[in-house]
């Protein structure tokens, strides 16, 4: 039993870790990008995506386990972000 408790720990700290990364990530992203950008492609304002990210990064770590519903709402968010704001605006701002 003890062999799958361990196993138990180490994935939940190895999501929590890449979890934290990938929300840190999308927060610096959206810190880069142009705010003209946003409006620019008809997603929220650059203002309004770092709140959300923000806030996304704050109640995902502090929320508690990987598995619990502030925290998988908060990677879902952050997701969103680097899937569907992200590209659009990269590509109307020529990568930078």
């Amino acid at each position: 039993m003890r062999a799958v408790d361990l196993l138990y720990l180490w994935t939940d700290r190895v999501l929590f870790v890449g979890l934290v990364a990938l929300r840190s990530w999308a927060l610096l992203d959206c810190l880069t990008r142009n705010a003209k950008a946003f409006p620019a492609v008809d997603k929220l304002t650059k203002p309004a995506w770092l709140g959300i990210l923000a806030l996304s990064l704050v109640f995902g770590t502090f929320a508690g386990p990987v598995t619990w519903p502030p925290s998988l709402i908060s990677a879902v968010i952050t997701v969103v972000y680097l899937a569907d704001v992200r590209p659009a605006v990269r590509d109307i701002t020529s990568g930078r």
